[in-house]
């Protein structure tokens, strides 16, 4: 007598996003062992993330960006090559002032009252102006000496700057003036038990936050920074890179050593191990931190996520900020063919931009430039609910949204070995225009949009197995609805 099939479903495949922390025969079905080049949609379906396409090259590699925001409310992005200073995107003007020599590009910008402030170690600060971009020592209303530091921070109407152990801001709603009115500074090193320089800047929650890279300070009354006081501190966490900082609106995200952290969270906690957003990939991005690499990051509260580039790694952690999973962690997925040199979130845009090799590129459609990628997403290794019997898969099912002529392969393998077997095959090409979404408005993956379900016959056996499918990116979005597997239990192993 034949045996039953054993049915195993796996709704929303991915949800939970990358696991290479834990021990994989522990997790649950909606974890992934791998997740290259994915996002969590809204919908909560693993897809692919959407490409890039170019607006204008410049012939060199953009390191550094900022948008401008002039006082009629119009914007323009400010740029840096290791070599020049730029404004605007579409045709974009040197603006680097005369006999000024740009060292590597890698600035700091911060915008206060329509100026903004341009800043690296070492270097002789600028400011842009909507007119004029010039050395801040130039301005008519210049007077003190600008801090020349690697951080600075526009808040509480000023500008802060930080070298060093020392915060130095300037006078109210002017960045021009370091040594009248209510300017002045604070050497934090007086203060903190832990870290030798600061590392980050920010505002939250109406306090200032000093960061080390391992301390952070909390400053309360920062309105007037001659009294403020020390509210808070947080030894054991800091902040490794003040680009790494980003302000979601009810949080601060930022890169310590220990990986990703919520301020809020960090806070709650001090300085336990929970809480950790990127919990689930610790030892992972571990390694990255350990090898020195430096960083950029953006928050796109449009995409709802907070990318991490690891520069010149190629690779980039994409964070799910729409919810935390239940032990607090963010659903983490892996970019690894976008490589972006900086990135830019345009608020009056409401779009990311990436710095590229050869100019700029803007975060839309479903191809890198003009090339396809590849979408990859693995489940962690399962058991069908019998850890001790063989299995013996019989039939592959996936229900793909989306993807009309696009080629997929089905990977699937037993017992933890990485040579797996394959099925290739093209999902059918199908014309959703009459009922689509630029007819009827519709939304991503709402009506019209397309449904496939291939099933494929498979074989072999062993006592877990994992399945993945491979999905080359061609112009269309695609994301994985559901996987359903049925499989044979044979004998007791």
């Amino acid at each position: 007598m034949a045996k039953p099939l054993q049915p195993l479903s796996i709704q929303a495949p991915g949800f939970y996003g990358l696991n290479t922390q834990d021990s994989p025969t522990g997790l649950t079905e909606q974890f992934a062992l791998q997740a290259d080049n994915c996002v969590i949609d809204r919908f909560g379906r693993i897809g692919a993330r959407k490409g890039y396409e170019f607006l204008n090259s410049i012939g060199t590699t953009v390191v550094s960006m900022a948008e401008h925001v002039y006082a009629d409310g119009t914007n323009n992005v400010i740029s840096a090559t290791d070599s020049d200073l730029y404004l605007g995107v579409d045709t974009p003007v040197s603006i680097k002032p005369s006999g000024y020599t740009v060292s590597d590009g890698l600035y700091n910008y911060t915008e206060l009252n329509n100026i903004t402030y341009i800043f690296r170690d070492g270097t002789t600060p600028l400011y842009y102006d909507g007119t004029t971009c010039d050395l801040i020592e130039n301005n008519a209303d210049y007077s003190g000496t600008v801090p020349q530091g690697d951080i600075a921070l526009a808040g509480f109407g000023r500008l802060w700057v930080a070298k060093d152990t020392t915060v130095y801001w300037s006078d109210l709603l002017t960045g021009m003036m370091w040594d009248t009115g209510s300017s002045g500074s604070i050497d934090v090193s007086k203060v903190w038990t832990r870290g030798t320089k600061i590392s980050g800047l920010a505002v939250h929650n109406n306090f200032l936050f000093i960061f080390s890279d391992q301390q952070i300070l909390i400053y309360q009354g920062a309105t007037d920074p001659a009294t403020m006081s020390l509210a808070d501190t947080i030894d054991g966490i800091g902040c490794i890179e003040h680009k790494t900082i980003r302000n979601t609106g009810n949080d601060l995200i930022f890169l310590s050593e220990t990986g990703v952290r919520s301020i809020n969270r960090t806070i709650q906690e001090k300085s336990a191990p929970i809480g950790d957003l990127s919990k689930n990939i610790r030892n992972e991005l571990g390694s990255y931190i350990n090898a020195g690499y430096s960083y950029d990051s953006v928050y796109s509260p449009d995409e709802a996520f907070y990318l991490l580039n690891i520069k010149g790694s190629g690779v980039v952690y994409c964070f799910d900020m729409r919810t935390v999973l239940e032990d607090g962690s963010s659903r983490v997925t892996k970019w690894n063919s976008i490589s972006p040199r900086c990135l830019l979130y345009r608020i009056k845009d409401a779009d990311v931009l990436l710095g590229k090799d050869s100019g700029f590129a803007k975060y839309t459609g479903y191809l890198d430039d003009t090339s396809t990628y590849q979408m990859g997403y693995f489940t962690n290794y399962l058991d069908f609910g019998a850890p001790n019997n063989l299995k013996m898969l019989k039939t592959l099912k996936i229900t793909f949204i989306g993807g009309s002529d696009t080629n997929v392969t089905l990977n699937y393998g037993y017992d933890y070995n990485f040579a797996y077997k394959k099925r290739a095959f093209v999902l059918p090409e199908q014309n959703i225009a009459e009922f689509g979404i630029a007819e009827f408005n519709v939304g991503e993956y709402n009506q019209g949009i397309l449904v496939n379900r291939p099933s494929v016959n498979a074989s072999s056996s062993g006592s877990v197995v994992q399945l993945g499918v491979e999905v080359t990116i061609d112009g269309s979005p695609v994301s994985v609805q559901r996987i359903t597997a049925q499989a044979v239990l044979g004998r007791v192993i």
